[in-house]
């Protein structure tokens, strides 16, 4: 028995047990149990994942991010190529493969979109694609050169795949460390609304124009969200992501000259809070993503100006998409956490044969169990992450990743 008590994510009225043979789902029986704090849904998929291996070890490498990610309920993670070297041929994605192999997640690797992640001179989209790549992206820069993004597309609507651009115009946002409303009084330089904005509308066009799909990271601005849903509604070609921590968190943290809730788009106002929470609902944002991005902590008790940007959130992020699934008594539409947990990610990554697959019978026993309705606490500390930049530190919450398996073999398990 993999699973015994358990409610389904797209059944949450029934309690039932999961049995497992030959790494697949054997039996799904009613359970003697009447009642359960316990679901089960389909392990998850992180579209943005940062594994810091090769060149920046000390905060993780692709061992400890993986146990990281099974920690998180994620069978399967696609890795950032913002490492050293940038993961931008065919050998260095080879390499990565090598690395991640018997580790306690899927890795995937996301290529670089142009040679070093410098915006110069696009890599070999052709041999890449050949080679199994299926997402391209400079994430950490922006690909701000529209002639390159254009070139991108229209191989990817030949090729197959994603474009997955960090919006973050140089010219726009420049050395920006924090929301505008908040950065002249905190001292900082300004990263406004319109650096993200203007460049998910040119590159919203150019996609529209190519054919080719275009996946917007981490969106934070509720103008940002209004114009992907105008282009949904046009049928374009582009799908969105949006992260744990812009979803659950305001600049209004940021009251003092630290780098502890410093990340890349910024924190932002209550009402593109709101804004991002609804979108994810309604589906004009398809999916969370982690965008997890660890750091040593003398990394993080900087000034906000000279602090690294970003925050774990492999191990936080189904605490704080269960909460937006939320109705007014506490109840979670699990369905919708698998969708966009598990599901589309599995979809938009090009790996839904093995990914985000329904739990029946027939199926890979690729699961993760949540137990919830009791109180939690946030622990960076004891986190599985190399690092301990959680901007959730303390914060209570009602679920828990209790048990995450691939293929029937359990890659984690809190007992």
């Amino acid at each position: 028995m993999i699973a015994e008590g358990v409610r389904l994510a797209g059944a949450p009225d029934r309690i039932v047990d999961i049995e497992v043979a030959d790494g697949r789902i054997a039996h799904i029986r009613p359970s003697a149990r009447t009642e359960s704090s316990r679901v089960a849904l389909p392990a998850f998929v992180d579209l943005h994942t940062h594994l810091r291996e090769p060149g920046g070890e000390e905060a993780e490498d692709v061992a400890s991010g993986a146990r990281s990610a099974a920690a998180g309920g994620f069978a399967d993670v696609f890795a950032m190529p913002n490492t050293t070297p940038a993961t931008d041929t065919v050998e260095r994605v080879a390499h990565l493969r090598t690395l991640a192999g018997g580790v306690s997640a899927r890795v995937h690797p996301i290529a670089a979109a142009t040679l070093g992640r410098l915006g110069g001179e696009l890599v070999d989209v052709e041999a890449l694609r050949a080679a199994g790549v299926r997402v391209f992206s400079d994430d950490g820069s922006c690909l701000d050169d529209a002639k390159l993004v254009a070139d991108l597309l229209s191989y990817l609507a030949k090729f197959g795949g994603v474009f997955a651009q960090h919006a973050q115009s140089s010219q726009l946002a420049a050395s920006g460390v924090a929301n505008a409303r908040v950065a002249t009084g905190l001292g900082v330089a300004p990263w406004p609304l319109a650096a993200e904005e203007n460049v998910i509308a040119r590159d919203i066009a150019l996609a529209e124009r190519t054919g080719g799909h275009l996946h917007v990271c981490h969106v934070s601005t509720a103008g940002s969200v209004a114009i992907l849903r105008a282009a949904k509604r046009r049928g374009a070609p582009v799908t969105a992501e949006v992260t744990p921590h812009h979803l659950a968190l305001t600049d209004d943290l940021l009251t003092t000259d630290s780098g502890e809730f410093k990340v890349n788009p910024p924190l932002r106002s209550q009402s593109d809070v709101d804004a991002l929470r609804h979108a994810l609902r309604d589906g004009t944002i398809d999916v969370v993503a982690t965008d997890h991005a660890p750091h040593p902590a003398a990394r993080k008790t900087l000034s906000l100006t000279d602090a690294a940007f970003g925050f774990t959130a492999l191990e936080t992020a189904l605490a704080m998409t269960a909460e937006v699934f939320e109705d007014a008594n506490k109840r979670v539409d699990w369905a919708s956490v698998a969708r966009v947990l598990a599901h589309r990610p599995a979809a938009i990554g090009g790996i839904k044969a093995e990914a985000g697959r329904p739990i029946r019978v027939g199926e890979p026993a690729t699961l993760t169990i949540v137990r919830y309705g009791e109180n939690f606490t946030i622990d960076g500390a004891r986190h599985v992450s190399r690092s301990a930049n959680t901007p959730f530190q303390g914060r209570q919450t009602r679920y828990m990743i209790e048990k995450t398996l691939i293929d029937g073999a359990v890659t984690y398990s809190r007992d």
